[in-house]
């Protein structure tokens, strides 16, 4: 008898973790590396959040929680959905969690059955796939290609859903392309959602308020208010408060589908830490004067960075309308030589070759279901991004 479980065996390593993880062994070496893989803004948590938190512990507010959130998170979080995306919720429709991964993942253990499917949209997040695998669904994945700005097209949606299709996982703007829905596309994949009642949307808004220019972010529900009751709108204060490392995920949905949540939850971590519970309530309610800040900078960098890559031999770089990801292709560099002497036949074989000459690290594209192309991300110093695009340059112009 086998000691670890079957699923594992169905499961892959995350990718942006693992060259992550090797820029770190690389920089403990002594190497100058640029690590452009990691998802997490460079700013600091805004100080009123963090100053909510030191007040929370001088309350003593350090017991456990209730394990659906603290009452006053959960009504903020109502608010926050009423205010910015027109969303009607109780606060018994509400969850918290320990990261929007966690939210994600306690939805599809508690409606996933063996066979199940869930659509998930290439390019995506490398851990949709792998959660769904890991509680016994099967992933369906449908590319969104970059002629189309990697946006799913309806033709495409009503093609994959089967008999079988429980959920469709959507993140707008996403990670990894940037790519963001707006409302006139978005109502075009709702259009058919509404032709298969069966069908569950589980929408991951976690960039909402990292979109740029003109751009009007939408979420599924509000553009047809008839998904509303099969619908999980999830987000969280990681990326738009910088506070990735408080672990704070939560989402809003049908009663039965929030019930069904809350007993996974109890059953396997409690609730969430109860600071980063109280520091997130300041987070939604406080002042939002920080997002201004965080959205000019964010979009000064996108414009740098695109500029930069569409200036690169082999590379092609789309500018996104949102998060700080761009994923550009890279399909003119396979079959090339790097200075290594090493042809290269894959975007990971591009993105190693340039993480070992170049110390540069990015992620590539098979990762995310769609290539060949790599993502960078942008959420770093100005200074980092302008060296790191003309180290990108200099591999590009060595290849042979």
């Amino acid at each position: 008898m086998a000691f670890l479980a079957d699923a594992l065996s169905r499961v892959k390593t995350s990718a942006t973790i693992a060259i992550t993880q090797k820029a770190r062994d690389l920089k403990a070496e002594g190497r100058d590396v640029i690590s452009l893989s990691v998802g997490e803004p460079d700013f600091d948590t805004p100080d009123n959040v963090k100053e909510a938190a030191i007040a929370a512990i001088r309350r003593g507010e350090t017991k456990y929680t209730p394990v659906a959130g603290i009452p006053q998170l959960r009504e903020a979080i109502v608010r926050k959905f009423k205010r910015e995306n027109e969303l009607e919720y109780k606060s018994n429709q509400v969850i918290v969690g320990t990261g929007g991964k966690h939210v994600i993942y306690n939805a599809l253990l508690a409606t996933l059955n063996p066979g199940d499917e869930v659509i998930c949209v290439a390019p995506y997040w490398v851990s949709y796939p792998e959660m769904v695998a890991l509680c016994g669904g099967t992933p369906v994945i449908v590319s969104a290609v970059q002629e189309n700005e990697f946006k799913l097209q309806p033709e495409d949606l009503e093609r994959v859903i089967t008999p079988k299709t429980k959920w469709i996982i959507m993140n707008s703007p996403s990670n990894p392309s940037g790519a963001a829905y707006s409302w006139d596309e978005m109502k075009k994949l709702t259009d058919v959602l509404m032709r298969h009642p069966h069908v569950w949307v589980l929408t991951d808004d976690m960039y909402e308020h990292l979109t740029y220019g003109d751009f009007k972010f939408v979420t599924p529900a509000q553009v047809e208010t008839n998904l509303y009751d099969r619908t999980l709108t999830m987000n969280g204060v990681s990326k738009a408060y910088a506070m990735t490392g408080w672990r704070i995920g939560y989402a809003a949905g049908p009663l039965e589908l929030i019930k069904a949540m809350d007993m996974v939850q109890g059953q396997q971590t409690s609730g969430t830490s109860s600071i980063s519970q109280w520091a997130a309530v300041e987070a939604l309610d406080g002042t939002q004067a920080h997002l201004t800040v965080f959205k000019k900078a964010f979009e000064a960098r996108r414009d740098l960075i695109v500029s930069m890559l569409n200036q690169t031999n082999f590379l092609e770089c789309p500018k996104p309308e949102g998060a700080f990801y761009v994923y550009p292709s890279c399909a003119a560099a396979i079959g090339k030589t790097a200075p290594s002497g090493k042809v290269i036949a894959t975007d990971e074989d591009f993105v190693s070759e340039l993480l070992a000459t170049e110390a540069v690290a990015a992620v590539h594209g098979s990762a995310f279901g769609l290539g060949p192309n790599f993502r960078i991300s942008y959420a770093t110093s100005d200074a980092n991004l302008e060296e790191a695009g003309k180290r990108i340059q200099r591999f590009c112009a060595n290849l042979r």
